[in-house]
């Protein structure tokens, strides 16, 4: 069957002239390229990191010290471990108090304790379940000529909702998810879609700066609501703004991402009600924020992020180890069984760092669950902005990423870990690491966890257990020095003629355990956009909506986007997953993802493919679509939303197990006739026909004990 290609256009081809060797021929914009600068060398695993000083802060603008009131409605009572914190300037960091006992100490050890009580708990405070039968009991008012609402929130007040929405604090703290939000700082994008557990805004309250009194501060909140609205406000909001009020605004919010996403019948919802919350009639009508395009939740759907005393006392412990003094930042790695709440509990931890630091580094090896990163991919991040979403609404373009073609690393776990060590070696030390893990912790799964602790010199262990029942052992330091990784073995013992001193360098970590107690905990999701494929899917979509114009305007399918073309003399092709035959690799990767991947060496062809005879472990800048092969000219035709300037220095095409969702082929709108790359007319009594089923669970023979 012959595939039919959109030829570039001759503006395409003019502009590629002007570039002189550039093998990508398409419309260049100019374009940073930084996200190529790589430095050669060895992976350094062991580093001694000296004492530093800790990234400049850059957010919160004044030091917030009242304490909030602890929910009468808290799933648990523990009191949270008490964190000792110097005055924080912004919401980037500390400076450290030599004196534990000072006055500021003591107030902020007592404002972190409410706000892990107030912000981590499981059910919402006494006055948010207190609502009128048409609304809430917080107050809102739509300004129709900007298209936005002004939200006024009483101290320790809770919304959970489901939606979208672009929020700016205009007075006042609020937090979400950990991460707290003061007026004059930007307009944070708040995703909750059902696919996730709802996030709630709690309202903190304001402390009025010093020389300022309770009538001067609410002369301020009532001046900064009026500032807002086209019209004079309504008395009845304005009756409720007091010096303690939390003044939000909040705009409806348009993306690409969006769009792209709800163009699709199928998941015109996604930001919608899941089914367990349409059946128990848990949203409260409220028309401001309806036209938003935020639904609050009432009722035992209400409750938000469920917490555990564990898991607040992790957390607690977390902060407190950046907050004090050390010789090397913290490296923390959290593991976990599937579903355990290992991407929630990152999530939390990491806004809650950057409530005190400027940035937090990622090292991603979960190639099935990625944050930041389509599918497939291992990648370090630098992260600067909270994540009020889950993973598919804030894709990013990484500092470092490995392209390894598979969701589970089980085909080939050595370079699996090689390609960590070369993710490992830029590390800056400047600021606290986090490592998720992937959700097998078991058999060889385990050793990889035992591996990853010794490489990185991990200096926190955060293990999340679910039940009863362990679902592996417990990776204390005990453990490690007896167990046995992957790559690594136990440090030996030392011997008669050897100096114990020596083997006081052998670094030890601190072990926490966390108990997850929300609802559904180690059970895979069994509503809809929940399960682990269908959150994939939803990745990559993400990911390829990139191409989609930033206007508002039609959606443009990838059949209608002009492909690069690239020489097949000048790029080289491999497959990470299995073998191909070199005649049989057009077949293969037509119609599918490739990693776009950048060899350190010069790929040199004599007219056909370069087909790779080994899997490399090179930098990754991306995925694209190779959506058609010319034999005759020799060319791939590829849709990507890289740009062009990085793409110049892509010269290796990588084609992994990752494939395209299904609803971007048979949903293709604008197709006369038959679908591109789909078919009907498939007959399954065909011998190697159909879906070829992998049994995991079985033991492979070689491995089956003999009893003679």
């Amino acid at each position: 069957m012959t595939m039919k290609v959109h030829k570039v256009s001759s503006r395409s081809q003019n502009s590629t002239k002007r570039h002189g060797k550039n093998k990508w021929r398409k419309k260049i914009h100019r374009l940073d390229s930084s996200l190529l600068n790589t430095s050669p060398g060895t992976a350094k695993l062991e580093q001694q990191i000296t004492k530093r000083e800790k990234p400049g802060l850059k957010r919160l603008k004044k030091l917030y010290t009242k304490p909030i009131p602890e929910n009468s409605c808290a799933e648990e009572k523990g009191k949270a471990t008490s964190v000792t914190f110097a005055q924080v300037h912004t919401n980037g960091g500390t400076e450290l108090d030599d004196s534990s006992n000072s006055v500021d100490s003591q107030e902020w050890s007592e404002y972190a304790n409410s706000v892990l009580k107030n912000g981590m708990e499981s059910s919402t405070s006494p006055k948010t379940d207190q609502m009128e039968e048409n609304g809430l009991e917080f107050h809102a008012h739509f300004d129709h000529t900007h298209n936005r609402a002004v939200l006024v929130m009483k101290q320790g007040q809770v919304l959970c909702f489901r939606g979208k929405c672009l929020l700016t604090c205009l007075y006042g703290h609020v937090e979400v998810l950990g991460f707290t939000i003061e007026e004059g700082q930007q307009p944070y994008p708040l995703f909750s879609p059902p696919s996730h557990c709802p996030l709630t805004i709690t309202a903190l309250g304001n402390n009025p700066p010093s020389g300022k009194n309770k009538k001067e501060g609410l002369l301020e909140a009532k001046a900064i609501v009026r500032k807002y609205f086209s019209s004079e406000p309504s008395k009845k909001l304005m009756s409720e703004v007091d010096s303690d009020s939390c003044v939000v605004l909040l705009e409806p919010l348009d993306t690409p991402l969006t769009r792209f996403l709800t163009s699709f019948s199928e998941l015109s919802e996604i930001f919608g009600l899941n089914s367990k919350e349409l059946k128990s009639q848990a949203a409260v009508y409220n028309p401001v924020l309806s036209a938003v395009g935020v639904t609050a939740l009432r009722g035992p759907c209400a409750q938000g992020l469920v917490v555990s005393r564990s898991y607040r006392e992790a957390i607690s412990s977390l902060l407190s180890a950046w907050a004090g003094e050390f010789v090397r930042c913290p490296i923390i790695l959290v593991c976990g069984g599937k579903s355990s709440g290992k991407s929630t509990f990152n999530r939390h931890l990491i806004n809650s760092l950057l409530n005190h630091t400027a940035s937090v580094e990622y090292l991603e090896c979960d190639l099935g669950q990625t944050e930041f990163t389509p599918p497939g991919c291992l990648s370090l991040n630098t992260v600067t902005e909270p994540l009020l979403g889950p993973p598919f609404t804030h894709l990013r373009d990484p500092e470092h990423m490995v392209y390894y073609g598979q969701a589970d690393c089980q085909a080939d776990i050595d370079r699996y870990l090689e390609s960590l060590k070369s993710l490992w070696r830029h590390v800056s030390g400047e600021s606290p690491v986090i490592i998720n893990t992937m959700g097998w912790i078991r058999g060889h799964g385990f050793q990889i966890l035992i591996d990853l602790i010794r490489l990185f010199s991990v200096t926190h262990v955060v293990q999340l257990s679910f039940g009863n029942a362990p679902q592996c052992q417990l990776l204390t330091p005990d453990l490690l020095r007896t167990a046995c990784g992957w790559q690594t073995h136990p440090p030996t013992p030392p011997t008669l003629t050897e100096e114990p001193a020596s083997h006081l360098s052998i670094r030890s970590h601190v072990f926490l355990s966390v108990q997850s107690e929300y609802e559904g905990a180690g059970t895979s999701g069994k509503m809809q956009h929940q399960r682990s494929n269908e959150l994939r899917d939803l990745a990559l979509l993400s990911y390829f909506s990139r191409l989609q114009s930033p206007e508002p305007g039609p959606i443009r399918p990838l059949h209608c986007l002009i492909p690069y073309q690239v020489p097949h003399s000048a790029v080289a092709i491999g497959v990470t997953h299995c073998e191909v035959a070199p005649n049989n690799i057009f077949y293969a990767a037509n119609a599918s993802i490739v990693g776009l991947c950048c060899l350190s060496e010069k790929v040199m062809g004599r007219g056909g493919p370069v087909v790779l005879s080994q899997t490399p472990i090179c930098q990754c800048v991306g995925l694209g679509v190779l959506r058609g092969v010319d034999m005759t000219r020799g060319l791939y035709f590829l849709v990507t939303p890289v740009s062009p300037s990085v793409l110049r220095h892509v010269n290796c095409l990588l084609l992994g197990e990752i494939t395209l969702p299904k609803i971007l082929l048979s949903k293709q709108h604008g197709v006369e006739g038959d679908l591109p790359y789909v078919t009907t007319d498939y007959s399954f009594e065909v011998k190697g026909a159909g879906k070829l089923h992998i049994y995991k669970g079985l033991t492979r023979p070689g491995l089956i004990k003999s009893n003679n």
